[in-house]
C-alpha cells in the first residue's frame, strides 16, 4: 500500500517529488521513455497531493508545516520541468499523442510563457494536429529565442509550405 502524504511531512513530499523527477530524467537519458513517463507522473502526483494538503480551503486551517519559499519554488520548477519532460518523452514514442504533447506544453506556457522547449514542442504538436497557423505562431516565438536552432527552422519551413499548399488548394477550388 502506498503511504499517503500527511499534513506533517511536506518536506518529505517535496523530497519524493524531486526524487521521482530525477529518476524520470535518468530514464529519459537512458531512452526508457515509457518508464520516464511513469516517474514524471508520480512526481506530479506527489506535487498535486502536496498542493491539496497545504492549499485546500475545504480542509480547514492551513497546515502549520507549510512549505518554505524555497520549497515552493522547487515544486513549481519541478512541476514545469515534469510537464516539459513528459512532452519530450511523448515525442519520442512510436505513436505520438500530439494532443497530449500540446496539453502539457500549454500548461508550461501558462506559467512560463517564454519557455523555449515548450514553445517549440507546442509548434510541433500543432503542426502534426494540422493547425498550421498556431504551429507557426509557436515556432516563430521559439525562433525568436533560438534563431539558429535548425529543428525550429525546419519546422517553420514545413509549416509555411503546408500553409502555402492549403492556400493554393483553396484558390484552385474556387
Amino acid at each position: 500500500m502506498v503511504k499517503q502524504p500527511s499534513c506533517n511531512e511536506p518536506a518529505d513530499v517535496v523530497r519524493r517529488a524531486l526524487d521521482f523527477k530525477s529518476q524520470g530524467t535518468q530514464c529519459y537519458k537512458d531512452k526508457k521513455y515509457r518508464e520516464a513517463i511513469g516517474k514524471y507522473h508520480r512526481a506530479l502526483l506527489e506535487i498535486k497531493g502536496l498542493c491539496r494538503v497545504l492549499g485546500d480551503p475545504d480542509s480547514g486551517p492551513k497546515s502549520p508545516n507549510t512549505l518554505t519559499d524555497e520549497q515552493k519554488g522547487a515544486m513549481e520548477t519541478a512541476e514545469l520541468e515534469c510537464y516539459n519532460s513528459l512532452a519530450a518523452c511523448l515525442l519520442q514514442m512510436e505513436l505520438v499523442n500530439y494532443e497530449r504533447v500540446k496539453e502539457y506544453c500549454l500548461k508550461v506556457l501558462h506559467k512560463e510563457g517564454k519557455n523555449f522547449k515548450a514553445l517549440y514542442r507546442s509548434g510541433v504538436a500543432y503542426y502534426h494536429l494540422g493547425d498550421y497557423q498556431k504551429a507557426l505562431h509557436y515556432l516563430k516565438e521559439s525562433h525568436k529565442q533560438e534563431p539558429s536552432d535548425t529543428n525550429v527552422i525546419r519546422y517553420i519551413q514545413l509549416t509555411e509550405m503546408k500553409i502555402r499548399r492549403n492556400a493554393q488548394r483553396e484558390k484552385e477550388a474556387t
